[in-house]
């Protein structure tokens, strides 16, 4: 069965929540963790994406890529890219036409887009829920940013198609947690009544979004949606990172700063501190070896860690103001103001937001999972093989998007050469019809209407659109094009076709059918006749067919090329297929090395009785040889076949023996169940009144079979009896289970066989006639007839 998965993709970790057992699970990853974390590493034998990435971060940090929803989608020009450098420790090169990174990958450099590295995170968490679910995984919602224009959207879609997943939409991440919480609130007003609006701030590690939103039963709306991209958790933790390197250089004389892995080092420990400090009014800092061999260490109390953070708080009631204004609402129509994400932990900011509002805030959305959920449901909603409440969702056009074409020649010198198709705040998902007067093919190109407003340096152009095949009227006039433009769920821009419309040739215009004359009518009918017959003939109308002709087409966007997504696929399967070897022949090497470590131990321990002493010096020889290996240049880093290789050397001989110890507890168990079930079937034969209705051949065959497996089983126990423990086996409790399994099979279907029903002659109610026994016809007597020539009397 298709699974229904959402992702929740953050900045510092992702969630995927899954539709299952009539809910919405949150999965756990191979470490049983509900957040992975949003890495992916390169090495010099593999990648490490998630848990494992996190894991070698410190030693790898300059093979260690993050930001990965910052930077697709973006080019080397973008302004937010020079941001993200403070944060990133891998080299960020120029891909293609986006951004990208160079690593040190399977021994050389290479160069991977943000794209790519996208997907690849993609694919790690499509393996995670496909472990947790116990099926494929192809269907995916994906949370975004409230403020991804087309280019990272789209980047976005194809990121999960590199990673072979089918995306069925993608969802604002305020827009998630609104559909989470509304969709299980049983107290809405009803439609056509005033809505609930609620407010959902999301803070999160790198960014700050609000949304303000108007419920009603079965659908939400959103009115508004106001963003900061650089106000979250790392921002306070660079803030505090920039405090302590100060106070380092003077204490310790040490310039942190100045050495990245320092940095790191103290960032990690930072992170530790600001969650302390969001539950206590005081926290350590302590850091081991930070550099030159030097151990820092520190503390900060809540009011100071406050003060630090003064000019970040300071924004902090912007994006509230400009959402609450782009709504047309107020404060007091606000009944609810909802938090979610990790940094609203901070108890200063929660402070801030509750004094605008001057409301207490609400935290019935999990604060780190809201998203996830809210992210499954929207998936559940459009997949085909789920069902779920009806619930409309319908999310605000954040950039308005406007449409250019350029006047014909013979144009009015007032004729428009652009319209804001979509402005800001129109409804997502909705349809525009554009009418053109035009002769020849024209192209139509779409771009933001207002590129001062746009994240960082994102470039306005959208696609491109050429309408094709178009010709003069039939009168030689132009023709009319209708051209459709639609913003999808997803929030992207498609266009969905051009249609000629063309007004056909006069034709008569062809009368409405007459109803059916009925017999009833007919006297009516025929008077009806004579007047219309008496009546002049009306003339005939002529009317006009409208024809609608799809024209050809194309369309030049900001997706990648098909060709090159393909690429990216494959490429993509070949470094997964060496990813999973990687880890299969680490498997295999860590389990002959237990195995080694293993046999010493069993040998000594509870194999000892069971292996004869030739069995012992081959094991322990085999086992040193393998150790001695393992450790060598040649073991170090050997292939997968040669590690299995070795351990079936070992286990060749030394499954025998285990086999031989483990059959001391398991014969006497699977000889007790054998037993049990001949016991059952003597006691049955042995109550005659039980078997009685049975066959006696049938009967015999189950005698037999109980008495052929008691002799049998009761042999082979003598004849292991008398065996040493270290001999070979008589007989195995498998064996024993197989007689058991052949002996049921055999008599459970006899002794089983159902006994007749009896028969039984019901009595007549109390207030019934007993019925005469029925004769044949002639043979009853009637009395005062007579029969003549033998022929029966009719009795009326």
């Amino acid at each position: 069965m298709t699974s229904v998965v959402g992702l929740d993709i953050g900045q510092y970790g992702s969630k995927i929540g899954a539709a299952r057992n009539r809910g919405i699970d949150i999965l756990v990853n191979e470490v049983s963790n509900r957040a992975t974390p949003s890495l992916v590493a390169f090495g010099p034998r593999s990648r490490m994406i998630g848990e494992s990435a996190k894991t070698q971060e410190t030693s790898n940090f300059r093979n260690t890529v993050g930001s990965l929803k910052r930077l697709i989608g973006r080019t080397i020009e973008d302004p937010d890219v020079e941001v993200e450098k403070k944060f990133m420790n891998a080299e960020i090169v120029k891909t293609g036409n986006t951004v990208g990174v160079s690593v040190n990958y399977l021994g050389e450099k290479q160069e991977f887009s943000a794209t790519q590295l996208y997907a690849m995170y993609l694919a790690k968490l499509r393996d995670t829920a496909a472990v947790e679910l116990k099926s494929a995984v192809n269907d995916v919602t994906i949370a975004v940013p409230v403020w991804y224009t087309e280019a990272q959207r789209r980047a976005v879609l194809d990121a999960a198609e590199i990673a072979g997943l089918n995306c069925l939409r993608l969802i604002n991440d305020t827009t998630a947690t609104a559909l989470g919480y509304g969709i299980t609130k049983t107290d809405l007003p009803a439609a056509g009544e005033p809505s609930k609006n609620v407010a959902f701030v999301d803070i999160g590690h790198s960014d700050y979004s609000v949304s303000i939103v108007s419920f009603n039963k079965g659908s939400l709306v959103v009115k508004a949606t106001a963003f900061d991209r650089h106000f979250g958790g790392r921002d306070f933790d660079f803030a505090l990172v920039q405090h302590f390197a100060k106070e380092f250089e003077t204490k310790y004389k040490i310039d942190v700063l100045s050495n990245k892995k320092a940095t790191f080092r103290l960032t990690a420990a930072v992170e530790k501190l600001k969650k302390i400090l969001s539950a206590n009014p005081l926290a350590p800092l302590s850091v081991e070896s930070i550099m030159n061999d030097i151990d820092a260490s520190s503390t900060m109390e809540r009011e100071q860690f406050e003060e630090l953070i003064a000019p970040l708080l300071e924004r902090a009631t912007a994006p509230l103001e400009q959402a609450l204004a782009a709504s047309g609402l107020t404060k007091e129509d606000i009944e609810s103001v909802e938090l979610v994400g990790g940094s609203t932990r901070v108890p200063a900011l929660k402070s801030r937001i509750q004094d605008y509002f001057g409301r207490p805030l609400s935290f019935t959305s999990n604060q780190d999972e809201a998203i996830a959920r809210g992210a499954t449901l929207a998936c559940a909603q459009v997949s085909p093989v789920f069902k779920v409440r009806e619930f409309s969702t319908t999310d605000a056009q954040l950039f308005p998007i406007k449409l250019v074409w350029e006047a014909s020649a013979d144009a009015a010198a007032d004729e428009g050469t652009e319209i804001v198709a979509f402005d800001a705040g129109n409804a997502i998902p909705s349809t525009k019809v554009l009418s053109f007067q035009r002769s020849e093919a024209f192209d139509l190109e779409a771009r933001y209407a207002n590129p001062d407003v746009l994240p960082g340096g994102i470039n306005p152009f959208l696609g491109r659109y050429t309408v094709k095949g178009v010709k003069p009227a039939a009168e030689g006039g132009k023709a009319q094009v209708r051209v459709k433009a639609r913003l999808n769920l997803s929030g992207v821009l498609n266009f969905e076709g051009a249609t000629l419309i063309e007004q056909g040739p006069e034709e008569d215009e062809v009368p409405a059918a007459q109803p059916m004359e009925t017999d009833a009518a007919a006297p009516a009918a025929e008077g009806a006749d004579a007047a219309a017959a008496a009546a002049p003939a009306e003339p005939v109308k002529k009317v006009r067919k409208t024809i609608k002709t799809p024209l050809p087409t194309s369309a030049a966007g900001l997706g990648l090329d098909a060709s090159l997504v393909n690429e990216y696929r494959e490429k993509e399967g070949q470094m997964h297929a060496t990813d999973k070897l990687v880890l299969e022949t680490e498997d295999r090497k860590n389990a002959l090395e237990e195995f080694v470590y293993e046999i010493r131990d069993r040998l000594e321990g509870s194999w000892k009785k069971f292996s004869t002493d030739d069995e012992k010096d081959k094991l322990r020889s085999l086992a040193s040889q393998a150790e001695d290996w393992l450790y060598s240049e040649e073991g170090e880093d050997a292939t997968k076949s040669a590690y299995v290789e070795r351990l079936n050397g070992l286990k060749a001989l030394g499954d025998p023996v285990h086999l031989r110890f483990r059959e001391t507890d398991e014969r006497p168990k699977a000889a007790a169940q054998l037993r049990e079930l001949l016991n059952g079937y003597q006691a049955k034969l042995a109550n005659e009144e039980d078997v009685a209705h049975i066959p006696e051949d049938k009967r015999q065959i189950v005698i037999e079979s109980v008495a052929n497996a008691e002799s049998w089983l009761s042999n082979k126990l003598a004849s292991q009896a008398e065996k040493m423990p270290y001999e070979k086996l008589s007989i195995t409790s498998a064996d024993i289970l197989k007689r058991r399994d052949e002996v049921f099979n055999t008599c459970q279907s006899i002794i089983t066989i159902p006994k007749p029903k009896p028969k039984t002659t019901e009595a007549p109610k109390a207030d019934e006639t007993p019925e005469a026994e029925m004769k044949p016809a002639e043979e009853v007597p009637v009395e005062g007839a007579e029969k003549e020539g033998g022929d029966a009397i009719d009795i009326d």
